[in-house]
């Protein structure tokens, strides 16, 4: 190993941060400044505010809210069937009423 090469260790080097905790470590430098520690930093301290400067969340929010309330309208495919089936229904009612009016008044006009 060569000599004089490696820079010198300090065992007990301090580090302060902003927020104005002090704590010791093992470092090259003998004094570190920092501007987030444990002590203050939003993840381990459990205050963790959401910067969004491009409003993901706000869109993913939208985005959540309308495709459920797209999915209260919807219906399944048996209530769907059931439903043509009744239009369906109507509409031969009315055609056989308008061929009995038909037939009524064809057989009324040769009498």
């Amino acid at each position: 190993m060569k000599n004089n090469i490696h820079p010198k260790y300090y065992p007990e080097a301090k580090v302060t941060c902003v927020c104005g905790h002090c704590f010791l470590t093992g470092s090259t430098e003998p004094e570190i400044k920092v501007e987030l520690c444990s002590a203050c930093h939003p993840f381990y301290t459990g205050k963790q505010k959401l910067v969004d400067t491009a409003r993901r969340v706000e869109k993913y929010v939208a985005k959540v809210d309308a495709k459920e309330s797209a999915a209260e309208g919807k219906k399944g495919k048996k209530v769907k069937r059931a439903a043509r089936a009744e239009v369906k229904a109507k509409k031969e009612v009315v055609v056989k009423t308008k061929d009995l009016k038909r037939i009524s008044q064809v057989t009324l006009n040769k009498k």
